[in-house]
């Protein structure tokens, strides 16, 4: 990602003015004449996107509907929509991506309008095309606008930009990246020029199985930079408005993790070129409806990165800060009606954080299961897709819900949106939860001193395991209210009865004693109040209660501390020889090396194949240096999480 090179016929100052610039306020494009209202809108997508564009329309008297695959059948959207049409299949590319599909359910539901929310079609302007072919109202920018900023590689050329073509040592560290969809898919740093053909072939599979297009493009890597992007609003009329900066630097396997506005701490002067870029390349487009460009900044110059022809998943600290309703606006520039010549002023200050189903100690691998319970305080604003008892699947994004925050200043936001998520409720998968918490009340963050690099410094001590030493005892009694204290003969106090507890990685035990007039008591800890849900004890002459939930026979939360209660005669399990690769989430084999087979032998780290959950391409590498005795799998065959998949016999 190199600063904009100049090229004919673009300004030589600045490469996003063109010769001859637009006049603020006017277009090159007929204005249409105001459009009918839309009645009836279908949602070309799933999850909390959905759900969310379905909010709006039903505030505006809009009716819905969803599509959904096999998968999603009792999803949250699907039920949330006034209809509901089956899409057969639960891949993506089988369901979400098959724009026929998707055009011929709009049809059959008498919807007059499609919304693309993100990801999936939504860039892809044949999809955007068969929408207005079918004679239905295409919530988006024009298919031509997608055509030239939706590819990376075509909005780079317009930029005056190239991608690199033949790459040497001096490239290095390069940036493998996909030509379509975003959300961090289809990218691999290199740094090492032998790794460049795996990072190709990775990025192609990745990007082909997401967006159903695997074109790639090598690019220099910006290391250090900040992720900063400006929300653009356009309508038909050539009115552009450009609705602040969002800051979205602290990122994980190049996705966003959190995002906030306006971006903190931009050097002087920066943030109104930020503005004049911005508005400069949507009109060089004639763009339509809402969309994002976005920068890495670096030394205090802005490298242009792409343009997101569709709205964003951080949108909703645009929303808070400027006070309003981005979907709204979307279907009102559908229809025809103009924007004020000038946005609202904003205020104040908004951070949104992405809570994903994902261990971010194990290389972020992703989670699946039953969500048990998903519960934020009042006063942050909670984007999901799941409720209570949904389960997670291996299809699609693990992203579980957005928190978002808004406050006067940005030290108030950040202290209120930790403080949520520190309270929010979350019992199912593993979750990044506590390392979001610890983000946001870092120092480098909150003295805005972030970059894309921050997860790379700092995860080792973000994700150190924490266990609160109370959990056990509070499960332990929690677990023991009701039972019977003495048996009809006994007449003195009880022994101490225990309860054993797998809590952070470690087994604890958890001791007490059911006392003469009918209390309980624990070694240096008072214990004040029992029930099967809630505990209250004094240790150290602090007063604490505890919130404890129980689902089925292997899984307490105590608050948030989840415990695995550990059988008292647990039952023979199967043990796995040294070199045992198991598989750590249910998935489908996707590749194994090539030329891999039993009896060869492989180096420690040696990628062996590779696993497709979430959306996301998973490496399994050799454990150790040795021989390949088993190789119990094949591309395209399914897994379930801990499956045997191969072993490697130390040398």
């Amino acid at each position: 990602m190199t600063p904009v090179t100049p090229k004919s016929p673009l300004n030589p100052v600045n490469p996003l003015n063109p010769v001859h610039p637009v006049t603020p306020g006017t277009s090159t494009t007929p204005t249409p004449p105001p459009a009918f209202p839309i009645s009836t809108l279908l949602v070309a997508n799933r999850g909390e996107i959905a759900v969310r564009i379905f909010r709006t329309c039903r505030d505006l008297g809009v009716r819905t509907v969803a599509v959904h695959s096999d998968a999603d059948e009792g999803a949250l959207h699907t039920r949330t929509a006034d209809t509901a049409v089956r899409l057969p299949g639960s891949a993506p590319a089988d369901t979400y991506l098959r724009g026929d599909l998707i055009v011929r359910a709009a049809l059959a539901a008498g919807a007059d309008a499609v919304h693309p929310g993100y990801g999936f079609l939504s860039e892809n302007a044949g999809f955007a095309r068969a929408v207005r072919d079918a004679g239905l109202r295409w919530i988006g920018p024009p298919p031509e606008a997608i055509e030239a900023m939706a590819s990376k590689t075509r909005a780079k050329e317009l930029m005056g930009l190239a991608p690199l073509g033949e790459v040497t040592e001096a490239d290095l560290p390069v940036l493998v990246k996909a030509a379509a969809g975003g959300g961090g898919r289809g990218m691999r740093i290199v740094r090492d020029l032998d790794r460049l053909p795996d990072a190709l072939a990775a990025a192609r599979a990745e990007a082909a199985s997401a967006f159903g297009d695997g074109e790639v493009f090598v690019e220099p890597y910006v290391e250090h930079g900040r992720h900063v992007e400006v929300q653009v609003l356009a309508d038909t009329h050539g009115t552009v408005w450009t609705l602040g900066t969002r800051d979205c630097s602290l990122q994980r396997r190049h996705q966003k993790v959190v995002e906030e506005a306006p971006a903190p701490g931009l050097p002087p002067g920066l943030t109104e070129e930020l503005y004049t870029l911005a508005e400069r390349a949507a009109r060089r487009v004639e763009y339509v409806g809402a969309g994002t460009v976005e920068f890495l900044v670096a030394d205090g110059r802005a490298h242009f990165l792409e343009m997101n022809t569709r709205l964003q998943v951080e949108h909703p600290v645009t929303e808070a800060v400027f006070g309003i309703d981005l979907v709204a606006e979307q279907l009102r520039i559908a229809e025809g009606h103009a924007l004020p010549a000038e946005p609202p002023p904003p205020r104040g200050h908004a951070v949104e954080a992405r809570l994903y189903a994902e261990d971010p100690a194990r290389d972020w691998t992703p989670q699946t299961g039953t969500l048990h319970r998903l519960a934020a305080p009042d006063g942050v604003r909670l984007d999901t897709g799941y409720t209570d008892g949904d389960t997670i699947g291996v299809h699609y994004d693990p992203m579980i819900a957005k928190v978002v925050a808004h406050a006067p200043t940005r030290a108030e936001a950040l202290r209120k949106l930790s403080g949520a998520l520190d309270r929010t409720a979350v019992h199912g998968p593993a979750t990044n939860r506590d390392l979001l918490v610890r983000s946001l009340r870092h120092e480098e963050f909150t003295a805005a001193r972030m970059d894309t690099g921050f997860y790379d410094r700092h995860l080792a001590d973000l994700t150190v395991p924490a266990a609160d030493p109370l959990a056990p005892l509070a499960a332990a009694l929690a677990d023991s209210h009701g039972r019977s204290r003495f048996g009809g003969w006994r007449n003195v106090p009880s022994r101490p009865a225990s309860k054993r507890y797998v809590m952070a990685g470690e087994e604890h035990e958890a001791r007490y004693r059911h006392t003469r007039a009918g209390g309980l008591e624990a070694d240096g800890v008072r214990v004040l109040e029992v029930a099967a849900d809630r505990v209250v004890l004094e240790a150290g002459g602090l007063r604490r209660t505890f919130a404890v939930a129980r689902y089925g026979d292997d899984r307490v939360y105590v608050d948030n501390t989840p415990l695995t209660p550990v059988p008292r005669f647990p039952d023979p399990t199967a043990q796995h020889a040294p070199g045992s690769l198991l598989a750590p989430m249910p998935g489908t084999v996707i590749r194994v090396a090539e030329g891999l087979a039993e009896g060869a032998e492989v180096k420690a780290g040696q990628p062996l194949l590779w696993l497709e959950a979430m959306k996301m391409e998973h490496r399994i590498t050799a454990p150790v240096t040795g021989t390949l005795t088993a190789l119990n799998v094949t591309p395209g065959q399914q897994v379930n999480l801990a499956a045997l998949l191969a072993v490697v016999r130390p040398t």
